[in-house]
């Protein structure tokens, strides 16, 4: 079971030695998952526990909070999905301009080797640290002489795997958003803004997710034949582009249900502020009507975009469609679940 620190006061006196990086890891991409299984198998062969650093709220949101990026998920989705690589704990380190005006030194000193008594400090090639991001990979070695820890610099990861800093691949890779790109979370990003979500899975190595409490909404759904599960405005995670998905949603208790989920402003109602909706397919027919998630919180699942949303003449039209949207939705996922 992974740790979870949120101040370095809370790291045990005799805890370490440590194999350490740090990072936003927004997404936990399987860029980020590379890194994260490389930083564990090093702290296997050393003896030591393989801890990551990572920040709330996300370093942009306190310096440039007017284009600061939509996070792709939350915090607490982000340390489920750390737990799930092996790592022996995780320390969020509150981000304010008091962190943020550390020196490098004062960060590596005070807190990877003062708090965490690293061993051995994990980074990429680009890695920045430290007050006005004035630490760099060499501030890094530099000071890993000086404090006895051993650097360890690890290549970035293409969308297949392979390390972008390899020279026998260096000519075949490319930022086009070929094969090769370099995973990102703004790679997801662009991708969730589209509409995109197969191929934000493929970045992701899942499928992208939001959580939220299930709230009540205008019941049109349920109305027309076809209730929802309404997330609250407050749930985490990216908002896809509008339209009309195939996902799961995953209900308190952990059962995960096919869904048709609606993305956008019920342009056929006139809707103005975009809402997140999931109609759960398969609804156990014998208490479907006692079938009941208000005030549960869930999880959704998008699996891939069926189509853009549309105004439709009436209710009627729209009706029919969504009748579509829902046999589509069950016999992807259907697939979906058989190739997983």
């Amino acid at each position: 079971m992974v740790h979870i620190w949120n101040d370095p006061s809370e790291v045990p006196a005799d805890f370490g030695p440590t194999v350490v990086t740090f990072g936003n890891f927004d997404g936990v991409h399987r860029g980020h998952q590379q890194v994260l299984s490389q930083l564990v198998r090093i702290g296997r062969l050393n003896h030591a526990r393989a801890v990551a650093i990572t920040f709330d709220p996300h370093p942009a949101q306190v310096h440039r909070p007017e284009s600061a990026p939509e996070l792709i998920m939350g915090l607490e989705d982000k340390l489920v999905a750390l737990g799930e690589l092996g790592l022996d704990s995780v320390l969020v380190l509150k981000y304010s301009l008091e962190l943020a005006g550390l020196t490098p030194e004062e960060f590596v000193a005070d807190i990877l080797i003062g708090s965490l008594k690293a061993s051995h400090v994990v980074i990429g090639h680009d890695a920045r640290f430290g007050r006005g991001n004035s630490g760099d990979l060499a501030t890094m070695q530099e000071l890993g002489r000086k404090l006895g820890f051993e650097v360890l610099v690890i290549s970035e990861f293409g969308s297949e795997g392979f390390p972008l800093h390899d020279e026998k691949l260096h000519n075949a890779v490319h930022d086009d958003g070929g094969t090769d790109r370099r995973c990102s979370s703004t790679w997801v990003r662009e991708a969730l803004r589209s509409g995109d979500v197969a191929t934000a899975a493929a970045v992701l190595g899942r499928p992208h997710r939001m959580r939220g409490e299930v709230v009540h909404g205008a019941a049109r759904g349920r109305d027309l034949g076809f209730p929802t599960a309404n997330l609250a405005f407050t749930a985490s995670g990216y908002i896809p582009a509008d339209g009309i998905y195939a996902g799961w949603l995953v209900d308190q208790a952990g059962t995960r249900w096919p869904a048709a989920i609606s993305v956008g402003s019920n342009p056929t109602f006139d809707g103005v502020s975009r809402q997140v909706e999931a109609h759960v397919i398969d609804r156990p027919a014998e208490d479907a009507d006692a079938f009941d998630l208000y005030g549960q919180t869930v999880v959704v699942e998008f699996v891939t975009r069926l189509r853009g949303m549309v105004a439709y003449r009436g209710p009627e039209a729209l009706v029919e469609q969504m009748r579509l949207d829902v046999v589509q939705a069950h016999d992807l996922l259907v697939a979906h679940r058989g190739r997983h």
